[in-house]
């Protein structure tokens, strides 16, 4: 399944760290592969729910930890695990070795969950985990996504030759130290993301034109509505920060989400 399997221990010694296990600590893993981190983490923690999608490997797993009685191989889609069905109302961390096809909805898919984890140490192709901690002005969906959720940072590079195969790409340890609420107070993520995008569908235009273009208002509405939260209507959505997109969202959410003509309102 394309998988790329961790050979170096220094680097599993790196994620070990990073995850700071307690004896009582709860630990969801993704992908585990040949259960080499697997192997690791049950020896620091009280729990382990490994979560593998190849069903031979969980097999293969299964018989690994036949006498770790604090480990359960579960052969599921982590794209669509409920944390909540694996370990109930209980604190958890997540630790894994993502695919890279399936990073990114697995990450969203713990972040928003109703029992979200405390900490996620995870490996992602280098690109990605540089796009979830950019600052503003490189700012991107994804780094809204992660940084509405957590606060991302990247342990280490890990170049090919730590993996077997080796992948064609550098990959990088991630820790994101989870909120127990989003930063910014939203009355809709769906409807926030919905403005987010609609910023963010032509990178090169200027913020009012795209949110015109999206948000079905008129370019007037949408140079209205920015300078009513302080924005330059020029700007460009990468350089806006999370503050900043908090303040546009709950303005247009008030006084603009149901306006749905090309022209001005008429006072």
């Amino acid at each position: 399944m394309g998988q790329h399997f961790l050979v170096d221990k220094s680097i599993l010694q790196s994620i070990v760290e990073a995850a700071n296990l307690k004896p009582d600590d709860v630990v969801i893993e993704i992908g585990p592969g040949r259960g080499v981190i697997t192997t690791a983490i049950a020896n620091f923690v009280s729990k382990v729910v490994a979560i593998e999608l190849d069903l031979q490997l969980s097999v293969y797993l299964d018989k690994i930890f036949n006498n770790f009685p604090n480990v359960n191989i579960i052969n599921e889609d982590a794209r669509k695990v409920d944390p909540k069905m694996l370990v109930g109302d209980a604190e958890y961390k997540v630790i894994g070795n993502l695919p890279y096809y399936a990073a990114l909805p697995i990450i969203r898919g713990f972040l928003e969950a109703n029992n979200k984890p405390k900490i996620m140490v995870v490996m992602i192709q280098k690109e990605v985990a540089q796009n979830m901690q950019a600052s503003s002005g490189q700012m991107n969906l994804l780094s809204i996504a992660v940084q509405l959720f957590s606060n991302p940072e990247i342990i280490a590079y890990v170049p090919p030759k730590a993996f077997n195969p080796q992948p064609k790409v550098t990959s990088a340890i991630v820790k994101l130290e989870v909120f127990k609420k989003p930063i910014l107070n939203l009355d809709s993520l769906d409807e926030f993301f919905k403005v987010v995008k609609a910023g963010f569908s032509t990178k090169r235009k200027q913020l009012k034109n795209s949110l015109s273009n999206k948000l079905n208002i008129s370019n007037i509405e949408a140079e209205k509505l920015l300078l009513e939260v302080s924005i330059d209507p020029k700007r460009r959505a990468q350089t806006l920060n999370l503050k900043e997109w908090g303040l546009l969202y709950n303005c247009w959410s008030l006084n603009y989400k149901n306006v749905d003509i090309k022209s001005p309102r008429q006072n």
